[in-house]
């Protein structure tokens, strides 16, 4: 087989491939094989006529027809391999000569993944923030265990306090008439957590055990359902019971419960050390986009729209399984916003096309540099996935190899590197420095 390659204007490339006569041969002898075995021919079982009887009973055309899905997708794939190029597009095909005894002749137009023209990303100036964490911080931290940790306590006397949690009977009334949604029984209410329309849940505190009271609200512009919208609404509530969290003291005893250390001294001090670890890696990651984010911006590349299309189409399949983890499906998403697939589609565009950018900048930076994936470093890699997974590293190993996850793993380590080398590269300026910043740089040599 032949192959060249003309590359033209808007990263669009055809390859002129040219496959041997015995090629074609061989495949319009699986053409006949696999059509004979198809097709009911009089005077002849099926899949034992004759080759020359078939092809004057269907047609050499036929045959030609069939041979040419055979031949071209693999001499296709071929061409691609050999010239190099990196599709991004599916091919148009055009079959230039196709004759008994001659080589099969087509051209393959097809776009293809764009040149990068970088500009500067070395020495770029980033702000590095500020890591503080006070006692305060730890004390916020403790709170939240405290919360995390409290027991619900049954009271059968008593008044509605924020954040309660009511357990109440409820009718909803518009205009004196009951409405679709508005009635609920032994519903749980924490107070304080906006579940319920505004101002619900505040008129809520104060009600004793076994009262009812007649709550007065206003349903938003925006409320979902149109029936309701900016509507004014009495819900008629009756409180049958109260739970209340009760938190545990903040004491040795306390650390001993939700740690491994037996005093609160010690359970303090190892929290400090943690907040103070990932305000660190927060301010490193920030470093780290802002590096990115800068050298993205100096460089020039002119994106096919195909590779915005698949990376929307990217997007839109993660947020499906985003919302069939929270029990949701796309099409009650789309109808709760009031919106299209294809208004979701183009408000993704944006940032479909930036990740594209951001993508090919990168993978530019690593080519530029020579930076490279180990096979010790994608080792590591999959012993720390299957860590997260539970699971064998070497059967995760074989289960990534099936989906042909390989490749993929590798060429996410290689943008992460190159990440890190254009933050490691940076200028950090310390946030409360007052120096400006660099918004003009020159090119890179």
């Amino acid at each position: 087989m032949k192959a060249t390659a003309e590359r033209l204007e808007n990263n669009t490339v055809v390859l002129d491939v040219e496959v041997d006569a015995e090629q074609l041969d061989k495949a319009m002898d699986q053409a006949y094989r696999k059509l004979v075995k198809k097709v009911s021919v009089p005077g002849f079982r099926k899949g034992k006529t004759p080759r020359m009887v078939f092809e004057n009973f269907v047609g050499k055309e036929t045959l030609y027809n069939e041979a040419i899905e055979l031949v071209v997708p693999e001499a296709y794939m071929q061409a691609v391999s050999e010239t190099g190029v990196e599709p991004v597009s599916q091919p148009q095909l055009e079959l230039e000569q196709l004759e008994e005894g001659k080589p099969v002749k087509f051209k393959a137009t097809v776009r293809v993944k764009p040149d990068v023209n970088l500009g500067r990303y070395l020495g770029l100036q980033v702000t590095k923030p500020k890591v503080e964490v006070t006692e305060q911080d730890v004390e916020n931290e403790l709170k939240k265990l405290q919360e995390r940790h409290a027991q619900l306590i049954n009271l059968e006397e008593g008044a509605v306090e924020n954040g309660d949690i009511a357990i109440i009977d409820f009718v909803g009334k518009k205009d004196g008439v009951e409405f679709e949604g508005g009635k609920g029984t032994d519903y749980h209410l924490e107070i304080g957590s906006n579940t319920f329309v505004p101002g619900f849940e505040d008129q809520l505190i104060g009600v004793t055990v076994g009262e009812t009271r007649d709550i007065a609200v206003t349903f938003p512009d925006d409320y979902p359902n149109d029936d309701l919208k900016g509507q004014d609404a009495v819900f008629t509530v009756t409180v049958k019971g109260i739970k209340r969290k009760q938190q545990a003291a903040l004491d040795d005893e306390f650390a001993k419960d939700v740690s491994e250390f037996d005093t609160l001294e010690e359970f303090k001090a190892d929290l400090l050390n943690k907040l103070k670890e990932a305000a660190e890696q927060r301010a490193k990651q920030q470093v780290m986009n802002q590096a990115v984010q800068k050298a993205v911006e100096n460089a020039e590349v002119d994106i096919p729209e195909e590779m915005v299309d698949t990376r929307v189409a990217e997007m839109v399949e993660n947020m499906e399984r985003r919302l069939m983890a929270q029990g949701l499906n796309m099409e009650n998403y789309l109808k709760y916003t009031d919106s299209t697939l294809d208004d979701l589609k183009n408000n993704l565009r944006d940032d479909a096309r930036r990740g594209v950018k951001t993508t090919l900048v990168l993978e530019a930076v690593a080519n530029k540099e020579n930076i490279e994936v180990s096979d010790e470093d994608l080792e590591k890699e999959i012993a720390s996935m299957a860590e997260n997974y539970q699971q064998d590293p070497a059967v995760l190993r074989k289960i990534l190899e099936g989906q042909n996850q390989i490749e993929y793993i590798r060429d996410s380590l290689k943008q992460q590197k190159a990440i890190e080398f254009i933050a490691q590269a940076a200028e950090q300026v310390e946030e409360d420095a007052g120096q400006e910043e660099d918004t003009n740089p020159p090119a890179a040599e």
